[in-house]
């Protein structure tokens, strides 16, 4: 079933602007602050298992869970965004970094192969008792996809011979044969990295693992019932109230609803959709294209953010999207990356790759600050200019996790059948490919997001015959199309303009994409923005800082009547294209005192001023709004 591979992150040269100063800012500064944060909160002391154990870091909340038991999954993670980075630029720091990393996880792993860290220093006799909560699984999945993107960068399969023998652990104790537990994560992540692991290996056993795990959810018995009774639980004690928070309410494929905790939903979408692949599972195909139909027609924020609920971290009911209390973690943008990324292998349809570009360029790269050491890791759409960035984070997952995304981005540009090349993402990228039976090097140069002129050259090593398949996003009209200089029909298949010919070392392919502004609605049952309106340009949604404004934003609307004009600013948070619109605000110097009256208040002239989401409070706190009263 599988179609289409992403081509690895390694394989892809980024050397555009806009992404080039990301990648080095996650190199020079994310990658080292992160270290340092980790070395400040005891993180890495956690690896030595010193004796006697030292107190918790982290207090623990009222029934004595401290988020320090997921430590060994940001550890991972760190690696994991380390090793991008490197793979741009060599640094023999954070390399020496990494392998003490690996030389402590290798003095900690038990004889049988366990490596859980908080476990083995502090509850050894309690290891798979608590799969629900207690994240073994899910820490093992981050520290298994840091070591395949240690293996990917450097050929050094020291860490990934660690966690080998950690899986083959797991394998042995959960499964279907006798003695073993039917047990699955409560967090799923492994599921998606032993997927890594055998793309990487060329092992079976890690795909039968993962095969394992997505089968086995929510089967009947309920494992988590049967763990919760043997650690002598009373039923209805579970803090969550239903299976649904980490989606084991029912078997995968007879899930419809997108439910529960956002970024376990996610993240075992992305597995779901590895396997249908590999397996040519059309089971799971179908399940993973009405889960996704479910999540971005009806709960779903504009800015490609997701689950608006604090309480589970996750979704709640249909069309249910507040902006002033919006949720929408940075982890589950960035794990949407990952899910669309495979469908995108499934079926090259652009509206994987709409999703996969809005999710990348709002959400989940707001979760960064530009100078690359501040967090977001919930994402409002309006702030009453109390919403701040982190340094760091009690539970520090969406520092790592958008840091692993920004620094991988070259992953997501390039995807790859055997006469066929597609170019997801723009921005400025190169690779050499195989395809038809030889090698052609693709370079993509644009100044992409702010420019939508793209210029692809074409050099492969011979005549060769294939065809190049280039994305015409779903925001754009008019796109136009031209091969050598001659301008051609573009007629877009499912979202990709397609273009097979024999191809010949300097061939230059141009898309013009128009970037008009664009003012974006709401379905009405999102009772939070009706009669409101957001804009976008380009991949970009934007939205109104206070910093900006001549009025005040709470009182100040977007006529629908408005004229919207982009403009470039080089002056203004490293040189961004802006938005600009006369807007109107009500002016409530003529009230006194009084609280209510029957006269209508005045308006008057308010000029008004975007700027793109992802770059919002990078210079302090301050009101902010993405939808606008019309």
């Amino acid at each position: 079933m599988r179609t289409y591979s992403s081509v690895p992150f390694s394989q892809v040269k980024v050397d555009g602007v806009f992404w080039r100063e990301r990648l080095d800012t996650v190199l020079s500064r994310t990658i080292p602050s992160q270290y340092a944060q980790m070395v400040k909160h005891n993180m890495l002391r956690s690896l030595k298992l010193l004796k006697p154990t030292p107190p918790t870091t982290i207090k623990p909340h009222a029934n004595g869970f401290t988020t320090e038991i997921f430590w060994d999954s940001d550890i991972g993670k760190w690696v994991e965004a380390a090793s991008y980075a490197l793979a741009h630029r060599r640094d023999a720091v954070i390399e020496a970094q990494i392998e003490e990393i690996v030389d402590d996880l290798e003095k900690a792993q038990a004889a049988d192969g366990y490596l859980n860290l908080w476990y083995l220093a502090r509850e050894p006799q309690n290891r798979w008792t608590n799969l629900r909560d207690n994240h073994e699984l899910y820490n093992c999945g981050h520290l298994l996809e840091g070591a395949v993107a240690y293996f990917h960068t450097t050929g050094r399969a020291r860490m990934m011979a660690v966690m080998e023998r950690y899986v083959d652990h797991i394998a042995a104790t959960f499964g279907r044969g006798p003695g073993q537990r039917r047990g699955y994560p409560g967090h799923q992540e492994l599921e998606l990295a032993l997927v890594k692991a055998y793309h990487a290996t060329g092992k079976t056993k890690f795909l039968d693992l993962a095969r394992y795990f997505i089968d086995e959810r929510g089967s009947q018995p309920h494992y988590f019932d049967i763990e919760r009774d043997a650690r002598g639980e009373a039923p209805g004690t579970y803090g969550q109230g239903t299976y649904e928070y980490g989606q084991a309410h029912l078997p995968v494929r007879e899930q419809t609803k997108v439910v529960g905790h956002a970024v376990r939903a996610m993240y075992m979408y992305t597995a779901m959709a590895d396997l249908a692949a590999e397996d040519d599972d059309a089971g799971l195909k179908r399940a993973c294209e009405v889960l996704w139909r479910d999540v971005t027609q009806t709960r779903m924020y504009v800015t490609g953010g997701f689950g608006p609920s604090a309480s589970n971290e996750g979704f709640t009911t249909d069309y249910a999207l507040p902006n002033d209390t919006a949720y929408a973690e940075t982890c589950a943008s960035v794990a949407m990356v990952f899910w669309a990324a495979r469908m995108l292998n499934l079926d090259l349809d652009g509206q994987y790759a709409d999703m996969l570009e809005l999710a990348l360029y709002n959400n989940a790269l707001a979760g960064l600050s530009q100078d690359g050491t501040q967090y977001f890791y919930d994402n409002k759409l309006d702030s009453d200019g109390s919403h701040r960035r982190w340094d760091w984070h009690p539970c520090p997952c969406c520092t790592m996790n958008v840091a692993r995304l920004v620094a991988s981005v070259g992953g997501y540009v390039f995807g790859l059948a055997d006469s066929e090349v597609a170019v997801h993402l723009y921005g400025g990228a190169e690779a050499r490919l195989p395809v038809s039976g030889g090698f052609v090097t693709i370079t993509e140069t644009s100044n992409y997001p702010w420019d939508g002129a793209i210029r692809v050259a074409v050099e492969p090593e011979g005549a060769s015959a294939f065809t190049l398949s280039l994305r015409v996003p779903g925001w754009c009209d008019g796109a136009r199309l031209a091969v050598n200089g001659q301008p051609v029909p573009l007629t877009a298949e499912r979202g990709y303009a397609r273009i097979t010919r024999v191809w010949a070392k300097g061939d230059v392919v141009d898309l013009m994409l128009p970037m008009d502004v664009r003012r974006s609605y709401a379905h009405p049952m999102v009772k939070a923005d009706v009669g409101r309106v957001a804009v976008r340009r380009g991949p970009l949604i934007y939205c109104f800082e206070q910093l900006d404004q001549t009025a005040p934003l709470a009182q100040t609307r977007l006529p629908r009547d408005a004229s919207l004009q982009a403009r470039f600013r080089d002056d203004l948070l490293g040189g961004i294209v802006v938005v600009e619109a006369q807007g109107a605000a009500v002016q409530p110097q003529d009230w006194a005192h009084a609280l209510y009256r029957e006269v209508p208040p005045v308006e008057q002239a308010a000029e008004l001023t975007g700027v793109p989401y992802y770059i919002w409070c990078n210079r302090g706190p301050n009101p902010m709004q993405v939808w606008l009263r019309e």
